[in-house]
């Protein structure tokens, strides 16, 4: 075979190892991506695969495109009811939060290492911001439970200080390279490139609505051909204007999120896989990057800087910035702890080899440790702080319904799975007996792994689940009516 054919093997032997692994990671209790980084670095020059990679610039490309598309499948599938309590405390973490923390691990950095001023703040600010991609793997995964909205601030300050970290790395990069000053002029051009980059996204966002929802395309699968391309046009788009990128695909996803868009669900288990495979390819990517015989050098300083960023920099940031808000003590501890640093800190560190900084491998293999140590420390005992703070909450049951409903117009229903607990006055009682209410349609009946079509002659039985279709009240109505036994039934 020729090189091509042999890289396009090993990169798919790669993926389907990959995902393999995924599987044997959870019962490890070790975070999917951390595994994608081990097997990416086994199969580098210095592991079993010997595969010869140090190509900063291609990292990066690899890095920014896979990186956005992550982020718009993360504004895409988030709950907007579930963020918008807590939104102020979100953005105030993705930004000031954000800030401090560089401010911090800069100046250990400067102090503890004896790095130079600039050296030290470059560093605090490529791993400044929590990684969506962690963040987002390791909070949906099943064995982590927690209520929405305290779900839904993480993943929000997640999804949104990438663009902070992002401009701070570059900016200070611009520093170094000036010579030292220009500090003035960075919060001017953050603040123009916030701006920019969230009106391109929501542009972007209803150009793209207003597409899909007219051009009637003979395939549905082209509806996520046409997402896929508009994510990467987004974040070129921004950029070309000066407008912060990754922000703007962020924006552009959760815009869509929010709005009446046809197709919607095939649009999300689409980008879900491609968020995915991003993950994995930049995650293999990063640890090709790496040459392990380089990590035991920086071990110390690495180890500092993590204790500095895990205990000091992250909790500080919590504690004072959410201050005014009166969160639970509780709460903020666990905010705290899932300040998950993964592929964008080590996609930054990628900037300063690019920009031939003086140290910049140094910079990297330092990143690179602080992201393992989080992974190893905080990612794998993310389910155990959440049960010994109290924040547990019972797992959503698994949706079985074979359909869904389309979401996001006014359509005043909802696809619902109510249970026939042992012991329910429904129990056989034939469909048209129980009295269900008139807005209610009940669709579908699983039953011993199978579906029914119903008929108000259909005979009911205890542990089935009547997936049904109507108003919110109504269907509550019905949950409870099913929930009763006999004497209560009787009396109602």
């Amino acid at each position: 075979m020729i090189a091509a054919e042999y890289f396009i093997l090993a990169s798919c032997i790669l993926l389907a190892l990959s995902v393999l692994a995924s599987k044997a990671s959870g019962k490890m209790g070790l975070p999917a991506l951390l595994i994608f980084l081990f097997i990416g670095m086994l199969a580098g020059s210095e592991g079993l695969g010997g595969i010869a990679f140090d190509n900063a610039p291609m990292a990066k490309t690899t890095g920014v495109v896979a990186l956005s598309l992550i982020l718009f499948y993360g504004g895409l599938s988030t709950d907007l009811k579930a963020v918008r309590p807590s939104i102020k405390e979100g953005l105030t973490l993705a930004v000031l939060g954000t800030v401090l923390t560089a401010l911090v691990v800069g100046l250990a950095a400067h102090f503890l290492l004896g790095l130079g001023l600039e050296t030290g703040l470059l560093i605090g600010s490529i791993i400044s911001s929590t990684d969506a991609a962690a963040v987002f793997a390791v909070l949906r995964a099943r064995n982590v439970h927690i209520r929405p909205g305290l779900r839904g601030l993480l993943e929000l300050e997640s999804g949104s200080n990438d663009p902070t970290a992002v401009f701070l790395t570059v900016g200070m990069i611009g520093v170094i390279s000036a010579g030292g000053g220009a500090y003035a002029r960075l919060l001017p051009a953050f603040a123009g490139e916030m701006i920019i980059g969230a009106a391109a996204g929501w542009a972007m966002a209803r150009l793209t609505i207003f597409a899909i929802n007219r051009m009637d395309l003979d395939y549905e699968g082209l509806y996520q051909v046409f997402t896929l391309a508009l994510v990467v046009i987004t974040y070129y788009a921004a950029s070309l204007v000066k407008g912060n990128g990754f922000l703007a695909v962020y924006v552009a996803g959760l815009v869509m999120a929010g709005r009446g868009v046809l197709h919607k669900k095939p649009l999300l288990y689409f980008h879900e896989g491609v968020a995915w495979l991003m993950q994995i390819v930049m995650f293999l990517t990063l640890g090709l990057l790496v040459f392990p015989s380089q990590l035991p050098t920086v071990a110390v300083s690495g180890l500092l800087i993590s204790f500095v960023l895990i205990f000091v920099a992250r909790p500080l940031a919590v504690f004072l910035l959410l201050a005014p808000f009166r969160a639970p003590l509780n709460e903020k501890l666990f905010i705290s702890w899932v300040g998950l640093r993964g592929a964008a800190p080590i996609i930054l560190a990628t900037f300063p080899l690019i920009a031939d900084v003086e140290g910049a491998r140094l910079i990297f293999n330092i990143v690179f440790f602080c992201v393992l140590a989080s992974a190893l420390l905080q990612g794998t005992t993310i389910p155990l702080a959440a049960r010994l703070l109290g924040l547990e909450v019972p797992p959503d049951e698994a949706k079985i319904a074979p359909i869904s409903l389309e979401d996001g117009f006014d359509i005043n229903a909802q696809m619902s799975e109510l249970i026939v607990p042992a012991g329910s006055y429904a129990a056989g009682k034939k469909l048209f007996e129980l009295g269900v209410p008139r807005e209610v349609l009940v669709v579908m009946i699983y039953r011993d792994s199978r579906y029914l079509i119903p008929s108000g002659e259909t005979d009911i039985e205890a542990g089935d689940i009547l997936i049904s279709l109507g108003e919110g009240p109504a269907l509550e109505t019905l949950k409870t009516l099913l929930a009763s036994g006999p004497a209560d039934a009787a009396a109602a």
